[in-house]
């Protein structure tokens, strides 16, 4: 996929309407929407207050990514999600949100939260 199509794809997503899609399939798994909000706390810095209300706004994934702060380890994520190394990925929105696919998935298959959370 052309790389400026699949960010554009990216940036109009709504947050609001992914999240219920990651809950789902953490719970699907026998994790909790509680360590789903951890995993996405660490990475954008956002706390549950914050997250609701992104979600209650609609945010676009680009205003989402926009109003956190990365965490300075967001970096040592690293592997494949949806073909794609997330280190190379080199435009920093459509980084930014397979980040979060990674760290979704990883939840989702069972590791360890202080693994998810580079510690």
């Amino acid at each position: 996929m052309n790389p400026d199509k699949h960010r554009e794809r990216i940036a109009k997503l709504t947050f609001a309407s992914v999240y219920p899609m990651y809950v789902e399939k953490v719970e699907k798994k026998g994790r909790t929407k509680e360590e789903l909000n951890q995993v996405i706390q660490w990475l954008t810095g956002f706390d549950n207050k914050m997250l609701q209300q992104l979600i209650k706004e609609k945010v676009t994934f680009e205003t989402f990514f926009e109003r956190a702060t990365l965490n300075p380890n967001a970096g040592l994520i690293t592997g494949a999600i949806c073909g794609y190394r997330v280190e190379e990925i080199e435009d920093p929105l459509t980084q930014q949100a397979r980040y979060m696919d990674k760290l979704v998935d990883e939840l989702a298959k069972g590791r360890k939260m202080e693994k998810i959370l580079r510690g």
